[in-house]
């Protein structure tokens, strides 16, 4: 029997990271030694006391059951608590918030709950892929919305055609932004709304790197903004912040109907995050907050030792104020060299000639042509003996 491929999936383009994977395997096979700035996966262990609560709620057998669709009262609460104190937003935790596993999850299920065949969103270029994929994957279309370095890595929402604004029901934003590491203000957000009112539109904000943050630097939620509660869901995680990415779990919060039409798709396909793993969620929600501390003075450090080295073989890299990203244009040495000049073929030649895994631009979006994306999960002495390679083959 011949299995043909769905057109969705045929419209779905390799997935970045499992491309990125197979490459460093064959290098690793081949006896390289690697060093992967491909996948922002950190490499410091999740939290003891995160783990010792994971392993009391395991050992409680009540845990072992079904989770329910709109998680844990518990959890919902500390998710409640912890926006509060973060962001000055109150949210009610039966009705404005539903735990993910993982907010990738969440993020490529919205669609299905509000797109349908023939409707757009509007995508930022470059992106988080599943922003596209969701959209593909939900028989929608999809407006790529250029993120320049020009205009800050900020999409120019008035230079969306009126044709595509008739069709469009979804926009995504990303701040701060991967990868380009970019930052917004609440000037920003303000716009946001006010677009998305104008446009009968529904924003999805991303907010998965907002306690990565560097120099006094403190991202601020879009749902502050001014009427964002009324069109608009945030999505947050706790892989980054907490070390958590193997866990997956994250949530989704924001205007009440949003978050029923979410648990509607969620209640058809999965059955909700294992108990144990939503009470360890709650224990890292409600602690100090010093490991997170922690982890940013470990990577602004290692940006620091990585702008600096990259910027004395004259990339000219700007520090970033969060996340743990570096996004980089291909140097303008290896340009004039006459190599091929795209940033897959560069990608490429870093890790054959330097053994030097990083994510080729264009593989987030057109936009992203021309720059390369390091993550700072690697350590100190790993990021210097890289900056020995890059100075040697460049």
């Amino acid at each position: 029997m011949k299995i043909n491929l769905s057109r969705r999936l045929q419209r779905l383009p390799p997935y970045l990271f499992l491309e990125i994977d197979k490459a460093k395997r064959k290098a690793k096979e081949q006896g390289k030694d690697i060093i992967d700035f491909g996948i922002g996966d950190p490499d410091q262990p999740t939290p003891d006391y995160i783990i010792n609560s994971l392993q009391r709620a395991a050992a409680d057998p009540p845990n072992h059951r079904y989770a329910l669709d709109y998680g844990m009262p518990l959890l919902r609460q500390a998710i409640a608590a912890w926006y509060a104190r973060r962001f000055q937003v109150r949210l009610n935790p039966e009705t404005e918030i539903l735990p993910l596993i993982g907010s990738k999850e969440g993020i490529a299920h919205l669609p299905l709950a509000v797109l349908n065949p023939g409707d757009y969103s509007l995508v930022p270029d470059p992106c988080y892929p599943p922003y596209r994929s969701g959209t593909i994957l939900a028989g929608a279309k999809t407006y790529a919305l250029p993120l320049l370095e020009k205009n800050a890595f900020l999409p120019e929402l008035h230079k969306v055609p009126r044709r595509i604004l008739n069709k469009a029901k979804l926009l995504y934003i990303n701040y701060p932004n991967n990868p380009t590491t970019a930052t917004a203000g609440g000037g920003f957000y303000d716009r946001v709304v006010n677009f998305a009112r104008k446009n009968n539109i529904i924003v999805a904000s991303d907010l998965a790197y907002s306690e990565i943050c560097f120099d006094g630097y403190r991202p601020g939620s879009f749902l502050k903004a001014k009427g964002a509660r009324d069109i608009g869901i945030e999505f947050h995680s706790l892989s980054k912040t907490y070390n958590m990415t193997g866990w997956r779990i994250g949530w989704a919060c924001g205007r009440k109907e949003l978050i029923a039409l979410l648990s509607k798709v969620k209640s058809n396909i999965d059955s909700g995050i294992f108990n144990a793993i939503q009470a360890s969620a709650c224990s890292a929600l409600n602690s100090a907050g010093r490991e997170v501390k922690k982890s940013c003075a470990l990577y602004q450090q290692r940006r620091d030792i990585l702008v600096a080295g990259l910027n004395a073989l004259e990339w000219n890299i700007i520090k970033p104020k969060a996340t743990f990203y570096i996004w980089a244009r291909i140097p303008a040495d290896y340009l004039r060299r006459g190599e091929k000049a795209d940033s897959i073929s560069f990608a490429r030649y870093l890790l054959e000639k330097a053994g030097i895994v990083v994510t080729p631009g264009s593989g987030f979006g057109k936009s992203g042509e021309g720059y390369v994306r390091f993550a700072l999960t690697v350590d100190s002495r790993r990021i210097k003996e890289a900056l020995r390679r890059l100075k040697k083959n460049l």
